[in-house]
């Protein structure tokens, strides 16, 4: 749970394109079944066409295989070639960046993600309601599974 006295008053954040949270270091972006459909039909491809092409299956932290984006071998995301290639297809963890849970659970955590974002800390305040409606959000979108 996060801590709203924290956010409450509004974070500012304004993203400077710097792709700092695309590339150079390994991660992972989860996928739902809505981000899913939105790249599968922005690609022109299939659901089972476009996992094998650019997705893996990974555990999350309760040992579930959860869906995931492929990075490349420099640990830039599959999508990332100067830009963003499915800028508008993005999947909703990439447009929510940086009101994650984890991210606006205290000014500390705030704090380490914001020493490699340019962008947060400056540009245009989000009120604390926007920011409790981007966790709702990915709350609402659970990551997808893979069966047992």
């Amino acid at each position: 749970m996060t801590d709203a006295l924290f956010y409450s008053g509004g974070l500012k954040f304004s993203c400077k394109r710097c792709s700092a949270c695309c590339r150079y270091e390994s991660g992972f972006v989860f996928l739902s079944e809505i981000d899913l459909k939105k790249l599968t039909a922005g690609l022109k491809m299939d659901k089972t066409g476009f996992i094998k092409a650019y997705c893996r299956w990974v555990k999350d932290w309760q040992g579930r295989e959860v869906l995931s984006l492929k990075e490349k071998l420099n640990k830039d995301c599959i999508f990332w070639d100067s830009l963003c290639t499915v800028y508008e297809a993005r999947p909703l963890q990439c447009r929510t960046f940086p009101f994650w849970e984890s991210i606006v659970a205290s000014a500390k955590s705030w704090e380490i993600a914001a020493s490699g974002c340019p962008g947060m800390n400056s540009g245009n305040l989000h009120s604390g309601e926007a920011i409790l409606e981007y966790i709702k959000l990915r709350d609402a979108e659970p990551v997808l599974n893979r069966k047992e």
